[in-house]
């Protein structure tokens, strides 16, 4: 995955809420890490909270698919994801 610019998703500069922004952070530090728990497998802490952000992200994409249908449509465009 390349890298996310999450400030492509504020929908202005003090924007720190919206459920845009909110899922692109997810994935970047989803994305982070995932590299991370590749290197060090017995790290356990870190997979609990790897699990904790996929969660979270998955609700605020259910909830974008609730709300806005084309927010939701272009943010698994943008992020690549599958959902």
């Amino acid at each position: 995955m390349s890298e996310i610019n999450v400030n492509d998703f504020k929908i202005n500069e003090k924007d720190t809420g919206s459920t845009g922004y909110q899922v692109a952070v997810l994935t970047q530090r989803i994305a982070h890490l995932t590299q991370h728990l590749i290197e060090n497998k017995h790290d356990h802490a870190s997979r609990r909270g790897l699990l904790m952000m996929v969660a979270k992200r998955r609700k605020l994409l259910n909830y974008a698919k609730r709300t806005d249908e084309k927010l939701y449509q272009s943010l698994l465009q943008r992020l690549s994801l599958r959902h």
